[in-house]
């Protein structure tokens, strides 16, 4: 592929010709790209929490239990990949959600995400053997992009008085103790 004129070999620079411009691309556009990456995110990361990677045992013996994930033989592994996976779908969902509100059927697209949300718990608490994973860090990976979206939410909105209430707080601090 030929350099446009001005660009040094092996420059970023035709990266930014893929971003976001708001001067050309409509927020109707961002928003539908946005909805379908959420939704490929989401239905990759639903797939791979209900049939976990290597599958589940095909009957018991040999100290496992059939319908359960054989990758959670592998804790650390397993733990990273329910969390990141859960993290993922979360984030995802949350997406789906935000750029929904307030559309048509917005009340029937939280319902059918909420549904989604308890199917995909159901079926990781099902393949999971209960030995392998503590369940509040995966349900607390579940809250985390809404906590995080909350708290974001927050401080934009009340971040300003916060920081000044603790500047006054180290300022009287200075004043009366010198420091």
């Amino acid at each position: 592929m030929a350099n446009p004129p001005n660009e040094k070999p092996g420059s970023w620079r035709w990266f930014k010709s893929f971003q976001y411009d708001k001067n050309k691309d409509s927020p109707s556009d961002a928003r539908n790209v946005l909805l379908v990456v959420a939704a490929l995110i989401t239905a990759v990361t639903f797939q791979a929490g209900v049939n976990p990677p290597g599958g589940v045992w095909q009957d018991t013996k040999d100290g496992h239990t059939a319908g359960r994930a054989i990758y959670a033989a592998h804790q650390t592994a397993f733990y990273v990949f329910l969390i990141s996976n859960t993290l993922a779908l979360s984030s995802a969902i949350m997406v789906i959600i935000s750029l929904t509100y307030r559309f048509p059927f917005h009340f029937e697209v939280w319902f059918a995400t909420v549904s989604m949300i308890i199917t995909y718990g159901s079926a990781v608490f099902a393949v999971t053997p209960k030995e392998s994973v503590r369940f509040r860090y995966i349900l607390t990976a579940a809250a985390g992009p809404f906590l995080g979206r909350l708290l974001w939410e927050a401080f934009n909105r009340w971040g300003g008085t916060i920081l000044k209430f603790f500047r006054s707080i180290r300022s009287t601090f200075k004043s009366v103790w010198g420091k």
